[in-house]
């Protein structure tokens, strides 16, 4: 296990890591040695969906090497622009569940919040690459609709902080949230969807850990972690100061081609993420989105490695295997 550390980590300012990401293809592909095609590749599907990845993710991959597992999940490739059938906007039917801005309420008992728009790293196979956040931004002066929808009704339990990413607005953003979620007396959990800490380890601050801990809410924090190079000891110090504060942390991982399709990976991947004191906790097939056919793997493919992964890890390290979709109320097995 990682252990306890106090936090006297080094000052880094996460907006600056934000403000300073690599937005440039020609940029990546010259930090990375790269051959010229790749940059031309990138700088069309760039032009549909565009790069974003700060430094400290560029830092985990290796030089010169185009099947990189993190850099497959952050490259424009032209594959990106073939159409398929299939792939859609909205590849599990969220927008017909948005009937209130900012808000989309899909399974009983929760309802998920759009926080804010923006992400750290813009990963390539993102189910909400085409989402409308236009009109769904919950600024102070929108979220109204949202706390009154949220009030009036007495079953949701639990909100899901999403996005985008939650965490890129500010603590004293996340403040007033919080203040207003308050006053919702049914809530009992607190939910932060969130990628950034994996790929700005700095975004986790004492404050954010007093934020998100000085509540009556029980706050759990699902991390998305797709590959065992993806956790390093910066953020290993990071996670556990969260973990010893009380914040129970999960991930979510994306089966993808070129990435982690092997049973090695994948177990390598839960291993590791115990150490740093997180549970695994969904194994997702791929959301058909537009632009990511090419990270498809087949479902008898998926099956086949989570058996694999049965037989050599403990069950509490077994992620579940998971699809959503537009027609279940619930995330359910491919074997149905």
């Amino acid at each position: 296990m990682i252990t306890r550390t106090a936090l006297a980590w080094q000052h880094q300012d996460w907006q600056d890591s934000l403000r300073t990401a690599v937005r440039d293809p020609a940029e990546l592909c010259r930090l990375l040695q790269l051959p010229e095609p790749y940059v031309a590749a990138a700088a069309a599907a760039h032009q549909d969906f565009p790069l974003r990845v700060p430094h400290a993710f560029i830092d985990r991959m290796n030089i010169g090497d185009p099947n990189d597992p993190l850099l497959r999940q952050v490259l424009p490739i032209d594959e990106e622009l073939r159409p398929h059938p299939g792939y859609t906007d909205d590849p599990i039917g969220e927008q017909a569940y948005n009937t209130v801005p900012g808000l989309i309420h899909k399974y009983h008992g929760r309802a998920l919040l759009m926080v804010n728009p923006a992400c750290a790293v813009h990963c390539r196979y993102c189910f909400r690459r085409h989402f409308p956040y236009q009109g769904n931004n919950l600024s102070p002066r929108t979220r109204a609709p949202a706390i009154n929808y949220l009030l009036a009704d007495n079953s949701i339990s639990e909100v899901i902080l999403s996005g985008g990413d939650p965490l890129s607005s500010t603590d004293a953003f996340l403040s007033d949230l919080f203040t207003d979620l308050l006053r919702v007396p049914q809530l009992r959990r607190l939910r932060i969807h969130s990628r950034l800490p994996v790929v700005i380890p700095e975004r986790i601050t004492p404050e954010l850990i007093a934020l998100l801990t000085e509540t009556r809410l029980h706050t759990v924090l699902v991390l998305h972690i797709n590959h065992p190079a993806e956790l390093n000891e910066r953020l290993g110090e990071r996670l556990a100061a969260l973990r010893n504060a009380g914040v129970l942390l999960l991930n979510q991982t994306v089966l993808l081609k070129g990435v982690n399709e092997s049973a090695d990976t994948l177990a390598e991947l839960s291993e590791k993420l115990f150490d740093y004191g997180v549970m695994p906790y969904y194994l997702h097939l791929l959301d058909p989105v537009a632009g990511s056919a090419h990270f498809a793997i087949a479902d008898e493919l998926a099956i086949a490695l989570h058996k694999q992964l049965k037989c050599r890890l403990p069950g509490y390290l077994v992620p579940q295997l998971v699809r959503d979709g537009a027609d279940r109320p619930y995330k359910h097995s491919p074997n149905g």
